[in-house]
């Protein structure tokens, strides 16, 4: 993976924001939120599959410009296949 982390925002059933980065680091996918600006940052034990999607989402536009290797979607998917199966992508 050419960056070791990937940020995006979320908003949650309330209405409030929250800042979530990915980092990847020793073959896994580690999640990471905090709601706002200088709080910090709070691993996700359990992220939720909203948050596996977007994530796919965001190296899915990386690799069209050209910034990640196709072979990272392939990785990704297999992630959430192994913490959701059965998920349609």
């Amino acid at each position: 993976m050419a960056k070791a982390e990937i940020g995006f925002e979320r908003t949650l059933e309330d209405g409030t924001k929250r800042d979530v980065y990915v980092a990847h680091n020793g073959g896994q996918y580690r999640f990471f939120a905090r709601e706002k600006r200088f709080d910090q940052w709070e691993p996700v034990k359990a992220p939720p599959v909203e948050d596996w999607l977007e994530f796919l989402d965001c190296v899915r536009r990386r690799i069209a410009r050209r910034k990640l290797m196709p072979s990272e979607e392939n990785r990704v998917m297999r992630a959430i296949r192994e913490h959701f199966p059965g998920q349609e992508f």
